[in-house]
């Protein structure tokens, strides 16, 4: 469970906490807010990156998920956002809402210096959200790289 206060500003809205969610993971190199990140999150959130045997499910060969908690995603990108510069902002979004609960697909684009030129890279973040304790949570985010076999869809632009 997290032990972070979330500012009120960072959760109030859908639109708050996509922004703090990019927010939290750009930068130059070194150190980020950690406990910003993890004030995000409802407790027992999942952090999901896809790629080719990217976890504890083989597919021999395929993309498959990779299931992280919050902390265990911190170890998996902190030394590499300490050491390289990361900027990843949105580029797009739809959002579908019902209740409590939300949906955002959130086109992104990553930048190893806020001014280059051309992403590195690009993909898509699937982000499903809970409305509760007067605050929005992260319950999941759930993502692909665009490769040059998955594109991503000009819907999503």
């Amino acid at each position: 469970m997290s032990k972070s206060e979330a500012n009120p500003a960072d959760v109030e809205s859908i639109d708050a906490i996509i922004t703090a969610a990019y927010d939290s993971i750009s930068g130059p190199p070194g150190k980020r807010d950690w406990n910003r990140e993890r004030s995000l999150f409802i407790p027992g959130a999942r952090l999901i990156p896809t790629a080719e045997n990217a976890g504890e499910i083989s597919l021999g060969g395929e993309i498959t998920p990779h299931m992280l908690d919050i902390d265990g995603f911190i170890a998996r990108v902190g030394d590499f956002l300490e050491k390289n510069g990361f900027f990843e902002r949105e580029i797009a979004r739809r959002t579908e809402q019902f209740g409590h609960i939300a949906h955002v697909w959130s086109t992104y684009e990553s930048r190893h210096n806020v001014d280059d030129p051309e992403p590195f890279m690009r993909g898509i973040n699937s982000i499903q959200l809970f409305y509760g304790s007067s605050r929005w949570w992260i319950v999941t985010i759930y993502w692909q790289h665009e490769s040059t076999e998955h594109p991503v869809p000009e819907k999503y632009f």
